[in-house]
């Protein structure tokens, strides 16, 4: 909504929309003793950093000024899009054998865990 009262929006309004993402992601992390709280704020952060890389990808020019530098904050923000897919199935994953094992997902019972 205030991006759209200034009309332009700027690399430091993504870098602030990215932060306040990133920002979120950490206290979630933090605050969260569910293992699928943790698990929505490392999303968060992943999507953060997504768009701080896209951002930067997007509105930085080549040294002519003329053409832009390339897709390479698009490729990174795919590659981390596909790990946080991977990491989303794995942890899900150990989330449900852990709640079948314990009959809940609470964080600070994972200290029991035996190799």
């Amino acid at each position: 909504m205030i991006i759209a009262l200034l009309g332009v929006a700027s690399v430091s309004h993504y870098l602030v929309v990215g932060a306040i993402l990133f920002s979120c992601g950490v206290v979630c992390m933090a605050v969260k003793r569910n293992a699928l709280g943790v698990l929505m704020g490392i999303e968060l952060v992943l999507n953060g950093a997504n768009l701080n890389f896209v951002a930067f990808g997007s509105n930085y020019l080549a040294a002519d000024g003329k053409s832009p530098l390339g897709l390479d904050g698009e490729v990174m923000a795919l590659f981390v899009i596909l790990l946080a897919a991977a990491e989303a199935a794995v942890a899900l994953a150990i989330t449900l054998n852990f709640y079948n094992n314990h009959a809940t997902v609470d964080v600070d019972r994972a200290d029991d865990l035996h190799g």
